[in-house]
């Protein structure tokens, strides 16, 4: 498998733990504020092949206390499973960051026993799921199919979703809170503007509109934080 983008230590990425991330190219989803739109493409230039990867991550062990894969949508790789599974007996926590698109992938990795925790991004309210996700249209079936699968806890999750000030407002928060309701965590992170993002002159909310976001999901799901927000 070719591998896209590799940050060989992260505090932030695995909650709780000194983890890399590894970046995997192609995406179903055109979001217009995707910091990684160089990831789109599945064709893009690749920085190095499995093989080096689990050499780098062999080199590693007892530095590292897990491995983050994010894009992009890991869960267009076919062969992911293979590659979660030799990361896997190098002894590694993995995480996976995935748009929820692709449920059949996310619980047949659950139930193998290769993945320890998954940061599904919840994009908006469903009126303006496609509009966020950068598509005409989006039918949530998928969606909602791993959003259940996460809240009947087979793994440890989160939920979350980057606010942009001109994809959201109040009337998001609620239908999201009723979509992932009893989740156990949601974050609302803050966009932050960068070259690499796909759709120029968007912009962070304030934080005064984070923390009334924050109060509007509150009552929805067990513990609600907020990431960028001073």
């Amino acid at each position: 498998m070719k591998i896209h983008g590799l940050q060989k230590m992260t505090l932030l990425d695995y909650p709780g733990k000194v983890a890399c991330t590894v970046f995997l190219g192609g995406c179903d989803f055109r979001c217009p504020f995707c910091h990684n739109s160089e990831l789109l493409d599945v064709n893009a230039p690749a920085l190095m092949e499995e093989d080096e990867l689990l050499r780098f991550l062999k080199t590693r062990q007892g530095l590292l206390d897990g491995v983050c894969f994010t894009g992009g949508e890991p869960l267009m790789r076919k062969d992911l499973p293979a590659l979660f599974r030799a990361v896997k007996e190098l002894g590694y926590p993995v995480k996976l960051d995935t748009n929820g698109n692709r449920p059949e992938a996310l619980e047949a990795l659950v139930r193998e026993g290769l993945v320890d925790y998954v940061a599904m991004d919840i994009k908006n309210s469903p009126e303006r799921y496609a509009a966020t996700a950068g598509l005409l249209e989006l039918s949530l079936a998928n969606i909602t199919r791993s959003i259940h699968f996460l809240l009947q806890d087979h793994v440890d999750y989160e939920f979350r979703t980057t606010i942009v000030a001109e994809f959201h407002d109040e009337a998001s928060f609620r239908p999201i809170g009723e979509m992932i309701r009893g989740a156990k965590r949601y974050y609302l992170q803050c966009f932050a503007d960068r070259d690499s993002v796909m759709e120029a002159g968007l912009h962070a909310p304030s934080a005064e509109d984070m923390r009334r976001y924050a109060e509007i999901v509150r009552p929805y799901v067990q513990d609600v934080s907020l990431r960028g927000v001073d």
